[in-house]
């Protein structure tokens, strides 16, 4: 039995057997052509192109009708793609000044495209590596016919495993056939992740060296709750498995059943529960899933799956769609949050150390252009409903300050133009550093609201890469440094009056819910699916036995006592949901 660790991107547990999906790149010879036969190679281009546009744009619609939006926009990237003129007049050049092969032109200019991406060692890039491939793939098919894929011969029910799967490929999948995924690469934000979510294909990505190991008809389990694959899994451990696939089903269930249920402690208390989304489409989940509201939109994706930069127009058509599908209930804008770990080469630039450099409210203050536009969009929202707006990594009070007297300035711009929009439309501020934990009380003085990011304030915090695989064991919300920042920013608010909520991961992970109340919380942002499990651990417990851990936690001098008191503490709420932890 050989146990895998990886990242978890599609939620769901499934037992079966494993299909090697390795389908090699249709390899191009590098041949000439005379010149005469320049223009004719061309022509042939340009008609691989077009058919290639004109079935991407069916390919969209076909995706946004059977699994929505969010699905759809994947391939609305890739149609930007082939019309980006930076992206194919290197074809057209090879073609006409080197006299290549139209076949080699387009499969060199891919390679070249995805080396780029490849060497800027950044994940978003690396994560578009496989929308790179799709491209050639697809211009390849129309010049020189189709290439049959191993999965055209599936005809069984299995688990894919392969190198990387391309967004067509996923798309693609029969799903009475291909019941889970796993991959060598890949990444959360990936356009291969995000089609596994829309499709409901449990799937877990970058699990290096399993491809090396499995074979056709091996054993296989998927947990795609956890990021753990088990090949050749013994015996017992599918029994294992296979029970808590069954109590997975009674929970969902069981959760189900709190959607419409108040999110309020057994003693009264109402604890928000809200979303976080990237896309449009994930409203609804949340509020099928018992949300009360998004409390984090993050903008920057509208940007990351974009050729180019996205218009006022479009970003205001997004805004207006989540509003009114929330009828009512608010939506919480966070400006775009651009650099580090998400970046686009058209907005960004490198930079040798990016998590400490010019991102999130830096970059906006140094693009000023496009920080208008985007805040122009987010105010037209507000004469819709209920919007705030939010900036990230806030570290100086001069930041708030020229973030608010440009948004001002865009109010009284639009006022002159005769544009509705709220006023008093509330702005707030992420506390993802320490220093601004530290000083909390001065920026309470002129923030309507907080947002705790403890994403980012555990990075800071603790000086650890979670990326770094060597030093990611130290990244943990479970370290007391954490706790006591986060106890000093709820105090600092409470006394302003300024209401304080907390999003990232720690906020929808079970473990921390009743800490996290214990230490004043009474709003918490999370990951859509998870609002059912938080909302269960709310509607268990009083605050008086929340501040009772959240005093005991503050005993603790070290994140393995505090992490393994909360763990025995959830147990007790949710016994069910640590089943099945014992093989990771």
């Amino acid at each position: 039995m050989d146990v895998f660790k990886g990242i978890p991107v599609a939620p769901g547990v499934v037992v079966g057997t494993v299909f090697i999906l390795d389908d090699e790149r249709v390899r191009i010879p590098r041949r000439k052509i005379r010149k005469e036969d320049v223009e004719r190679e061309l022509e042939r281009f340009e008609e691989s192109l077009k058919d290639s546009i004109d079935e991407l744009a069916a390919l969209r619609a076909r995706t946004e009708e059977e699994l929505g939006g969010e699905a759809a926009t994947i391939f609305a990237f890739h149609l930007g793609m082939l019309s980006d003129r930076t992206v194919t007049d290197p074809i057209r050049e090879r073609i006409r000044t080197d006299r290549f092969t139209a076949e080699f032109s387009v499969s060199a200019a891919f390679e070249n495209l995805a080396d780029r991406f490849a060497r800027m060692g950044d994940s978003t890039f690396q994560t578009k590596i496989n929308d790179v491939w799709d491209l050639d793939r697809r211009l390849l098919r129309h010049l020189i016919g189709e290439h049959r894929s191993r999965l055209d011969y599936l005809d069984h029910q299995a688990i894919i495993v392969a190198p990387d799967l391309t967004p067509s490929q996923t798309a693609s999948f029969d799903r009475s056939r291909v019941i889970g995924f796993v991959t060598d690469a890949g990444g959360k934000t990936s356009h291969t992740a995000i089609l596994a979510r829309a499709l409901d294909i449990p799937a877990v990505v970058g699990v290096e060296k399993l491809i090396q190991k499995a074979s056709d008809g091996q054993k296989i389990i998927v947990d795609g709750d956890r990021g753990v694959v088990i090949l050749k899994p013994d015996e017992e451990t599918i029994e294992e498995y296979t029970r808590r696939i069954e109590d997975l089903a009674k929970l969902r269930l069981s959760l189900g059943e709190l959607a419409d249920k108040p999110s309020i402690t057994t003693d009264g208390v109402e604890i928000e529960l809200h979303g976080n989304i990237e896309f449009p489409l994930e409203v609804e989940t949340v509020l099928t899933h018992g949300g009360s509201g998004i409390g984090l939109f993050r903008t920057e994706f509208l940007f990351l799956n974009s050729v180019v930069e996205p218009t006022e127009e479009e970003q205001f058509e997004v805004y207006r769609e989540c509003v009114e599908l929330l009828k009512g209930k608010p939506l919480v804008v966070r400006t775009m949050d651009l650099g580090s770990d998400k970046a686009h080469d058209r907005w960004a630039f490198p930079e040798r150390n990016p998590a400490l450099g010019c991102r999130s409210i830096r970059y906006c203050l140094q693009h000023l252009p496009t920080f208008r536009r985007q805040l122009r969009a987010i105010v037209r929202a507000s004469a819709l409903g209920p919007v705030k707006v939010m900036f990230p990594l806030i570290t100086t009070i001069h930041e708030l300050r020229q973030a608010r007297l440009l948004l001002r300035d865009v109010m009284d711009d639009l006022a002159e133009e005769g544009v509705d929009f709220d006023r008093k439309m509330p702005v707030g501020i992420m506390i993802e550093a320490p220093s601004a934990a530290i000083v909390a009380s001065i920026f309470a003085r002129e923030s309507d609201f907080f947002s705790i990011g403890t994403n980012d304030l555990v990075q800071y915090t603790l000086a650890v890469d979670r990326t770094n695989e060597r030093v990611a064991p130290l990244y943990t919300a479970a370290h007391p440094a954490i706790h006591r920042l986060i106890k000093d920013v709820v105090r600092a608010a409470r006394r302003h009056k300024v209401p304080t909520s907390i999003c990232g991961e720690a906020a929808g992970d079970i473990e921390y819910t009743v800490l996290l109340i214990g230490l004043g919380l009474r709003s918490l942002s999370m990951t859509p699916s998870l609002i059912p499990h938080v909302k269960r651990i709310v509607r268990s417990v009083d605050i008086g036995q929340c501040e009772r851990v959240a005093r005991k936690v503050g005993s603790f001098d070290s994140e393995r006592q505090v992490s393994a008191y909360l763990r025995d503490v959830t147990r007790t709420i949710i016994p069910e949901a640590f089943d099945g932890r014992s093989v990771e």
